[in-house]
C-alpha cells in the first residue's frame, strides 16, 4: 500500500495554519532563538574558550574555539527546531487540541496533515538556523559565500529531524514518554556530534558512533560551508541526510496514519 497515495498539495494548508499560529506569537518565538546563541557564544565561546590555549584543526586550517563552536550552534538549532515541533507540538495538536481530527474532517487527507506537520517542522529548523546564522555573522564568525547555502542545509536537515520526530510521535503513548528519545538520542547528538569539540579527539570507536548520528552530518556540512569548504565528506553527508530523510519520511507517514485511523 502506497503511504502517500492520498497526498496532495492541500498539505500546504496545514503548513499555513501552523505558520499563522507561529507568527501570532512571533515575539515569544523569535526572542529566545536570538538570545540563546548569544548566551552560548558568551558563556562557552568567550568563557570556556579562553581556557583552550591551542586552536582546533579544521581540514587544512586552524580556528579558535569560538569559531569552531559557532557553526555547531547552527546545527543544534536545526535539530531542536524540527524535533521539538514534531514531537511535543504535533502531539499537543493531535491529542489535546484535537486539531488533527478537525483538519481530517475537511477535504484534507490524513497524509496531507502529516506531511504538512513535517514541512512545518522543517520550516522551524530553517527559521531557527537562519536566526542563529545571523547572530554568529554579527560576531564575524562566518564567511561568504558559504553561509548563503546554510539555510538550504537547515531545511533539508529539518526535514530529516521532523520525519524522525514524527516517527516517535506515532508510537508515543503520552507526553512523558518523549523523555526517552530526548535522553537516548537527542542529548547524545547534542554532545557528541562534533558540535562542541572536533570528532578527531574521540577514540576510533567513538568517531564511528558519532558518524552514525544524524546531527553529525548536519554539523559537518554547516561548519564546512561557514568556512567555504566542500569536499567528498560533505557529499557523503548530503547523501546520508537525503537517504535517512526518505526512509524516516515514508515510515512516519505509514505509522502516523495507522495511529490516527485506530
Amino acid at each position: 500500500m502506497n503511504p502517500i497515495e492520498n497526498l496532495s498539495l492541500r498539505s500546504i494548508s496545514v503548513w499555513k495554519r501552523n505558520r499563522d499560529v507561529f507568527f501570532r506569537t512571533w515575539k515569544t518565538n523569535f526572542v529566545p532563538s536570538f538570545l540563546e546563541p548569544v548566551l552560548y557564544l558568551l558563556a562557552m565561546g568567550m568563557g570556556f574558550g579562553v581556557l583552550i590555549s591551542e586552536d582546533l584543526r579544521l581540514h587544512d586550517i586552524f580556528v579558535s574555539y569560538i569559531e569552531f563552536l559557532a557553526p555547531g550552534l547552527v546545527a543544534i538549532s536545526i535539530m531542536y527546531g524540527a524535533f521539538f515541533e514534531c514531537t511535543y507540538g504535533s502531539f499537543v495538536r493531535m491529542h489535546y487540541q484535537k486539531t488533527f481530527d478537525a483538519m481530517i474532517a475537511t477535504p484534507l487527507s490524513i497524509e496531507d496533515v502529516i506531511v504538512g506537520e513535517i514541512l512545518w517542522g522543517a520550516t522551524k529548523s530553517f527559521l531557527n538556523a537562519t536566526i542563529v546564522l545571523i547572530v554568529i555573522s554579527l560576531f564575524g564568525l562566518t564567511n561568504l559565500p558559504g553561509l548563503i547555502f546554510v539555510p538550504f542545509i537547515a531545511f533539508l536537515g529539518g526535514l530529516m529531524f521532523a520525519s524522525i520526530a514524527m516517527l516517535f510521535t506515532s508510537i508515543t503513548p503520552n507526553m512523558d514518554s518523549f523523555n526517552w528519545p530526548f535522553f537516548l538520542l537527542i542529548t547524545p547528538m547534542f554532545l557528541f556530534s562534533g558540535t562542541f569539540f572536533p570528532m578527531y579527539v574521540l577514540p576510533e570507536w567513538g568517531q564511528l558512533i558519532a558518524l552514525a548520528l544524524p546531527l553529525t552530518h548536519c554539523s559537518v556540512l554547516v561548519r564546512d560551508l561557514c568556512f567555504n569548504y566542500f569536499d567528498l565528506a560533505d557529499v557523503g553527508a548530503l547523501i546520508y541526510i537525503a537517504m535517512l530523510t526518505v526512509v524516516a519520511f515514508f515510515a512516519s507517514i505509514h505509522l502516523m496514519k495507522k495511529r490516527l485511523i485506530n
